[in-house]
């Protein structure tokens, strides 16, 4: 018998609130959601109690209406060290750096009792992690990754935070657990279908988490110096994640940047026996697929295979096919969707007052680091990881220096997350030990 009869969502985001109505609606479970104290979940623990735990999901396409809906939370804890009752199954919806934070404030003996842990949006090596905390506590629980989120789900303005709008919803994504095969993750197969979602299952865990887009071109995006200049307002025009140079970052340098770091963690994972992944077809047939007269099916699919300049030639087509979105209709004049102008957000004065770092680059900051550190225990040389984390570090060391005195988040702090770091890696070294 599979477990999510009594369901504990960790995190008061949007994505916590979507996954509510998506288990009460298809599963039938028992819901409990629990975060931590803070300005803003504040408003949404004042929201769920104004509304008698009444949360509700809408959707900006009709093709995703299987997303919306509404329901009641059994139960809402207000601070993890407040959590009571009995468990069987806890969902992570926190950033992966907060993982073992969480968990410290979560009564031990309600951890003994969990049967299953779910990560909604891991990174490469967060189920290590896990596994590695609750060795000593639970050393049975069967702990699940998926590759990433299902959608794209965000407050709505001028609601309360008990509702929320789900604008994108993911064709496939992956799923690996601790256990193979699994009855819970068969069981989330069903689901996800009824979600009109397609789950691919691994045979490991941290298969599932190098399956996510964000690893590969997050860093090249974001840690780069014009990036950096305009995420911290160092430039007077409104600046573009996709756009080409001058309108965004995207160059020959770092389309050059982005292959060579795929390259490097192409290494990382094959030291691990960790099956490689074609960037160019993970980018179209599992991202956002360009058409057939830009980019041909055999160079999608002979991608790994080709000369470095060749694979470079390509990423850089797909980034100019995508300039608008080549399957939307254009209008009178000919104009396509601008599917590119995705403006970088800015640094900005968050709820508790202090200037802050927004998620992307502040999420992939951790990424990165995780990555890094998990070559360095493998051996393998990531020189390109290694320029983007020096570039990112030493644009906030000085972003910091120039605000001296005003209220800064620990997002401006340089950080080696060596504690992870090490639990990741005694149990990436227990595995390969396994595997010889």
């Amino acid at each position: 018998m599979s477990d999510f009869k009594r369901v504990l969502l960790l995190g008061t985001g949007p994505t916590s609130i979507q996954l509510a109505v998506n288990l009460k609606k298809l599963l039938n479970c028992y819901v409990g959601i629990s975060g931590r104290e803070s300005v803003r979940s504040e408003k949404v623990f004042a929201a769920l109690k104004q509304s008698d735990h009444l949360i509700r999901v809408g959707v900006q396409n009709e093709k995703h209406r299987h997303m919306e809906g509404e329901c009641f939370v059994d139960q809402v804890f207000k601070g993890y060290g407040t959590i009571k009752g009995d468990w069987d199954t806890i969902i992570f919806s926190v950033t992966t750096d907060a993982y073992i934070e969480v968990l410290k404030q979560i009564n031990d003996e309600l951890l003994k009792q969990v049967k299953c842990i779910v990560l909604i949006s891991p990174t490469f090596g967060s189920n290590s992690l896990i596994s590695n905390y609750m060795n000593y506590l639970n050393p049975d629980v069967e702990i699940i990754s998926f590759s990433t989120y299902y959608g794209d789900t965000r407050w709505i303005h001028d609601k309360p935070p008990n509702n929320v709008l789900t604008t994108a919803v993911k064709k496939k994504i992956y799923i690996g657990s601790t256990y193979y095969p699994s009855k819970n993750v068969d069981r989330l197969c069903k689901v996800y279908e009824k979600l009109g979602i397609t789950l691919e299952i691994m045979k490991s865990p941290i298969e599932a988490e190098t399956r996510n887009i964000s690893l590969y071109v997050h860093p090249p995006l974001f840690m780069n110096d014009f990036s950096l200049s305009a995420i911290f307002g160092e430039l007077d025009t409104k600046k573009y994640v996709y756009k080409i140079y001058p309108e965004g970052p995207i160059t020959q340098y770092l389309i050059r940047d982005m292959l060579a770091q795929w390259k490097e963690i192409m290494n990382v994972i094959g030291k691990m026996n960790i099956q490689s992944i074609n960037l160019l077809k993970f980018m179209t047939d599992d991202n956002y697929p360009v058409r057939l007269e830009s980019l041909s099916r055999h160079d999608i699919e002979n991608f790994n295979h080709l000369e470095t300049i060749h694979q470079e030639y390509l990423l850089y087509i797909r980034y100019t096919s995508l300039l608008i979105d080549p399957f939307s209709e254009p209008d009178k004049e000919g104009n396509y969707f601008d599917f590119s102008a995705v403006p970088f957000r800015k640094m900005f004065v968050n709820r508790e007052g202090y200037l802050d770092i927004p998620r992307m680059p502040k999420e992939d900051y951790y990424r990165i680091k995780i990555i890094q550190g998990i070559a360095k225990y493998l051996n393998v040389n990531c020189p390109t990881i290694d320029k983007f984390i020096k570039a990112y570090e030493s644009k906030i060391e000085k972003v910091a220096q120039s605000h001296k005195g005003e209220l800064l988040s620990n997002a401006f702090v340089v950080q080696s997350f060596d504690a992870d770091l090490k639990m990741i890696c005694s149990e990436i070294g227990k595995s390969i030990g396994a595997k010889r």
